[in-house]
């Protein structure tokens, strides 16, 4: 699993909430960019490899929109993936553009992504998240993952990722279906 939540400079205030939908096709090159933004060469995935990823079943796309200026337009800011099967789920990756960290993103899409999860009956959510990463490790934390075991030489680089899950909390029947955060 890719996850690329550190620090970033300070990029002013994000005007108005900061809310996780479904993510489109049409996203999909946004997507590529953002990824681009966040991750080593070996890592990054292109817009092939994300229409690859989107084909497979059991698959979910979430984006966070956002505004650098009051007049601008909403620009997809960060994304998280996730892939289920049966009853367990698994965070391909999740990613918040550098510009717009530090801002609640990755937190409005980890709880879309586990409302969503709920309304999918899936009871176990895992994930995969390099040892150095300590940014992503505290996000995680703070949304409920703990660490359930560690895969050695797991990224193209040779370093360890810890691998983190959380149990899912039944759905409740709110009849939402986007996750908002305000900024």
């Amino acid at each position: 699993m890719n996850a690329s939540m550190g620090t970033g400079a300070d990029p002013g205030p994000v005007c108005g909430p900061v809310i996780a939908v479904p993510a489109t096709m049409a996203d999909v090159p946004a997507l590529a960019r953002v990824h681009a933004a966040c991750f080593a060469p070996d890592q990054q995935w292109d817009v092939p490899a994300f229409d690859t990823l989107l084909m497979m079943p059991g698959v979910a796309l979430g984006v966070v929109m956002a505004q650098m200026q009051a007049a601008g337009p909403p620009v997809v800011a960060g994304f998280i993936m996730v892939r289920h099967v049966v009853d367990e789920a698994e965070i391909l990756t999740l990613a918040v553009d550098p510009a717009f960290r530090r801002r609640g993103l990755a937190r409005a899409l980890l709880s879309w992504m586990g409302d969503m999860a709920a309304r999918q009956g899936i009871s176990r959510l895992f994930l995969e998240v390099g040892v150095g990463n300590s940014a992503a490790q505290a996000a995680y934390h703070n949304a409920g993952f703990g660490e359930v075991g560690r895969r050695r030489g797991y990224y193209p680089d040779g370093s360890d990722a810890r691998v983190m899950a959380r149990d899912v909390m039944p759905a409740m029947e709110t009849g939402a279906a986007d996750t908002e955060l305000a900024s």
